[in-house]
């Protein structure tokens, strides 16, 4: 990597000095992140959830940002002048995306952050030993530090002013009925491809939308017009308590995902169709099917499941 470029006060786009690498020092305990499959609503409720519980009321002193900005959905040099100085007054999830509302010194502003498919928060102590592929450090007023780390750099990292960010479609957990019933009325799609829709729903994803539509007994190809009210209904059931549950449990480790505690979460072990090709249904025993659907593999009992 080149040069470092101070801006604001921050390194941006360039090496982190001696000052900044460090190396011993035991393997940081608060992380956040997800290196699976993308993920969904319940774990990025959980990541947000444990930065929010660790972050809250601090603030950022300083900012460095590597050279990789293909992540960066705002300018490098805006990213760092917005975040230095401010003053987080919570992280929270909106849709797929990690969202900190921030006091900073042009007023109420807001920092972005979509893990993509590895993206992770590491919360640490600043001995401990910096990750390859870390993309992002915002040292904090209490010492510690907040990075981003993302291989294969698919994550996106942005700031905005105010504090109006919102997903594209309705959150899963809010609609109401009516409003839930309405998103797939005329629709000619497969109830599986209308879930995947963030535009409709945002946050719902592959592992969620199976294990909804196995509770709703509904299967994955019927197109979504198709669906009479009373199947829209248990489908609307099969998704707040497939959502509750799974963020209870910490959501779904599949691969490396851990919470703001170091610690696994534990929905996998609740999975009812989702990867259990060939497996016996865990109500009638019929083996699980998979088919693909708009792209994606989708699994489903053929006898639970009409």
């Amino acid at each position: 990597m080149g040069d470092s470029m101070p801006i604001c006060g921050a390194q941006v786009n360039g090496a982190r000095g001696s000052g900044w690498m460090r190396s011993g020092g035991e393997r940081e305990r608060w992380s956040v992140g997800y290196t699976g499959p993308m993920p969904e609503l319940p774990e990025v409720e959980t990541i947000a959830r444990g930065l929010d519980k660790r972050l809250a009321g601090d603030r950022i002193a300083e900012v460095w940002i590597g050279d990789k900005t293909n992540l960066l959905k705002s300018p490098a040099a805006e990213i760092a002048r917005v975040l230095e100085g401010a003053r987080i007054a919570r992280f929270r999830r909106v849709g797929k995306h990690i969202v900190g509302d921030l006091e900073s010194r042009e007023g109420p502003a807001q920092w972005v952050i979509h893990l993509g498919m590895t993206g992770r928060c590491l919360v640490c102590e600043p001995g401990v030993e910096l990750a390859k592929h870390t993309h992002l450090i915002a040292t904090l007023g209490s010492g510690r530090e907040l990075r981003f780390v993302d291989p294969r750099r698919f994550g996106k990292l942005a700031v905005r002013a105010g504090h109006g960010f919102a997903a594209p479609g309705a959150e899963p957990i809010a609609a109401d009925r009516g409003e839930f019933v309405a998103l797939f009325k005329g629709r000619k799609t497969p109830i599986k491809s209308a879930l995947l829709n963030q535009r409709l729903l945002s946050g719902i994803g592959n592992i969620y939308a199976d294990e909804s539509l196995f509770r709703a007994g509904v299967r994955p190809r019927r197109r979504a017009a198709g669906l009479t009210r009373a199947e829209l209904m248990r489908l609307y059931d099969g998704i707040q308590e497939v959502l509750a549950e799974a963020i209870a449990a910490g959501g779904s480790s599949i691969n490396d995902y851990v919470d703001a505690s170091g610690e696994s979460g534990f929905f996998q072990l609740q999975h009812r169709v989702y990867q259990r090709t060939g497996e016996a249904c865990l109500v009638c025993g019929a083996g699980i099917r998979r088919v693909v659907v708009a792209g994606r593999s989708s699994h489903y009992c053929p006898t639970c499941q009409r």
